[in-house]
């Protein structure tokens, strides 16, 4: 039997996810209803700029006072979609003391506050919901928390930002350079006017974080991230790869050292085989790959940002905070019970793909080899081209830690007979 008073919901934010969830939340109230067991009532939408028209919103609801918004005592849940760290942490804080449960898409606070947040949401009895927070309509934060709660997770690779994935694919398939791409992506909306939380990779960072927190049932801050963005991939690069039947991927990677003792994550570019499912994510998808010692590898696909695919995770936390909220019970919180130590990149185990320019003469590879040697590193393969006195090197290792690698590339760029490194990336998915 349908319960006739309405769960109230608050809304924080309504750009260009905020406005489709409104949308969403209207035109199919008499589904979420039928789902819940309840009508859900938008009760208020907290906005910067009041005077703008917002379609199927009436004027009564929008507000500049978001707090008073999450304070009033009788709002059920509140869905935070307007980003950043403030005041995004105090709204959301408020909410649970005021008997709101939260539904967020707000990376940035969680990467950042998460362990905080899920603490506040525990004392007040209330939910914290973030499926919108990493790769968009996507379901992998309730899978990795849930379905697979009772697996053992070992690594979680994807690529989780569709700006950079872009752009990477168009330099791939067209020959573009960077800046082109960029260009590119920025026409047609999937590069913001200012693409450095993109390009530099510390969106895909901050989910990363969050990646790692729930795989490993550890605590993971942003800070914990290794973080390269992806401004110097060149056209060169994406030749190197091809020869060596890879393309170049922005990759989330986060691991279970070998013993379980440690964990680890990053963000960097990087080669990745033709043969991976990885490698064949198109354009502004999102993909993320799991491996889990009972379930397998896992692959999780689909569009990872935009309006309504980040909507629809939005809605699908909602509905399940609200059938919650009428069982008066409350869904996972945070599991960090493991405590993990979290390792600096210098420990991750890795390839190498390194691009010399060096003199035309013998005895420079041997020079080179050597250095290898001298820092533990095992070469798998050598490419040479010379011309005019001066020739090219591409060296690809075996797996070593980074720490030794990234001594051999400064060992190496103090020989005479190396005249630069030309490139110089990591080789995963193998």
């Amino acid at each position: 039997m349908m319960r006739t008073r309405p769960l109230k919901v608050a809304l924080l934010g309504c750009g260009v996810v905020g406005s489709e969830v409104a949308r969403i939340m209207t035109t199919h109230a008499d589904d979420l209803a039928a789902r819940i067991g309840a009508p859900v009532e938008l009760a208020g939408v907290a906005v910067r700029r009041p005077d703008k028209v917002r379609e199927g919103i009436a004027p009564e609801l929008v507000t500049t006072d978001a707090t008073a918004l999450v304070k009033r005592g009788d709002i059920d849940v509140v869905v935070e979609v307007i980003g950043g760290v403030e005041p995004a942490r105090t709204l959301i804080t408020a909410a649970f003391e005021h008997g709101a449960s939260v539904v967020s898409a707000n990376k940035a606070l969680l990467a950042q506050d998460g362990a905080a947040l899920h603490e506040a949401a525990g004392r007040y009895g209330q939910d914290l919901y973030y499926e919108a927070a990493v790769a968009g309509a996507i379901p992998l934060i309730r899978p990795l928390r849930e379905s697979l709660a009772g697996d053992k997770i070992n690594r979680v690779m994807g690529i989780v930002n569709g700006t950079t994935n872009f752009i990477l694919d168009k330099m791939d398939t067209s020959g573009a350079g960077y800046s082109e791409a960029l260009d590119e992506a920025t026409a047609l909306g999937y590069a913001e006017a200012d693409p450095t939380a993109d390009v530099e990779g510390f969106d895909a960072a901050a989910k990363a974080a969050i990646l790692a927190g729930i795989a490993f049932h550890t605590r993971v801050r942003l800070d914990d991230v290794y973080r390269e963005g992806m401004t110097e991939v060149t056209a060169a690069d994406f030749a190197s790869a091809k020869e060596m039947g890879c393309t170049i991927k922005l990759l989330a990677i986060c691991e279970r050292a070998a013993d379980g003792g440690s964990v680890t994550a990053r963000v960097h570019p990087a080669m990745i085989p033709l043969s991976h499912p990885l490698a064949s994510v198109r354009e502004a998808y999102n993909a993320v790959f799991v491996e889990a010692e009972a379930a397998g590898r896992l692959m999780f696909y689909g569009p990872g940002a935009g309006g309504s695919p980040t909507a629809s995770a939005v809605l699908g936390d909602l509905v399940v905070v609200c059938r919650n909220k009428l069982n008066e019970a409350n869904g996972p919180g945070e599991s960090a019970y493991t405590q993990l130590p979290v390792s600096s990149m210098g420990e991750v185990v890795t390839r190498y793909h390194i691009s010399l320019d060096v003199a035309d003469k013998p005895g420079v590879l041997a020079q080179v080899a050597t250095v290898f040697a001298e820092h533990g590193v095992s070469i798998d393969t050598v490419r040479q081209q010379g011309k005019d006195g001066e020739a090219s090197l591409v060296v690809v290792t075996h797996r070593a830690p980074d720490a030794a690698l990234s001594g051999t590339v400064e060992a190496l760029r103090k020989l005479d007979t190396v005249r630069g490194v030309a490139s110089i990336m990591r080789v995963e998915g193998e």
